[in-house]
């Protein structure tokens, strides 16, 4: 297990003090590159072999989001290596050692000069060390299947802020396009999200918004020709919950 320690910070902060969704991903993805650069299998090493580490899905339980100034730990570990994938939990943790929130993903390698999805080898994660057990989540649905009926939201042009090392839109990015397509809806309880396609600086993005049972929603962001580059769903918590 990988440990980062950290202090949420006035930049990471929603208006009422509290950490983003946003910045829970990014304290997620900057925990699992920190874990690989110690290792030796980061950035550098994954750039000489051509290959990358691309994203699959997402599914993130919140059950207490933490605030401005509190200090957290934030742990990372894979848990299994099988084919094309790799599978790495994730947990926020106050300083008690109380879980804060919890996630599961699945990566999947990728050959940058061609694109195509490639077998991990054992030089690409014996580094990391003997597995630990898969964190208890309950089961979910990896799979989102977006209602027929829909709503346009504005379309977003990709930026050059919203691009990550690999020169495709950075994972945390799609779920900030999701969050603004939604509106207010709250503070996000649980979150699911499942990556289909890249997209890259200058492409333009349509949300497609769809309402589930209860307080779930579904996003939909697509490129012009209707195809979803990510989908993503959200349960929200109760008014007024942190």
């Amino acid at each position: 297990m990988y440990q980062l320690e950290s202090r949420i910070r006035y930049s990471e902060t929603d208006e009422d003090g509290f950490l983003t969704m946003t910045g829970i991903i990014n304290y997620f993805q900057d925990c699992s590159t920190f874990h690989s650069e110690d290792c030796g299998v980061g950035v550098d090493f994954l750039k000489k072999e051509h290959r990358a580490w691309m994203l699959s899905s997402w599914r993130i339980v919140a059950e207490r989001y933490p605030r401005l100034g509190e200090k957290v730990q934030v742990v990372t570990w894979p848990y299994d290596f099988k084919g094309i994938y790799g599978y790495r939990n994730f947990a926020i943790l106050d300083m008690e050692g109380r879980y804060l929130v919890k996630a599961n993903s699945v990566w999947f390698m990728c050959d940058t000069d061609t694109l195509l999805p490639v077998r991990v080898r054992e030089q690409d994660v014996s580094p990391y060390g003997a597995h630990e057990p898969r964190l208890d989540m309950g089961e979910a649905p990896r799979k989102i299947a977006a209602p027929p009926e829909t709503r346009e939201g504005t379309p977003v042009t990709v930026g050059y802020y919203q691009i990550d090392t690999n020169h495709h839109v950075n994972n945390a990015q799609y779920i900030e396009m999701a969050r603004q397509a939604a509106g207010d809806a709250g503070r996000i309880r649980e979150l699911r999200a499942e990556y289909k396609k890249a997209a890259v600086l200058g492409d333009k993005i349509i949300p497609r918004i769809s309402s589930g049972e209860g307080r779930e929603t579904i996003i939909s962001l697509c490129s012009q020709d209707g195809r979803p580059y990510a989908v993503v769903w959200m349960d929200y918590m109760p008014q007024g919950a942190k």
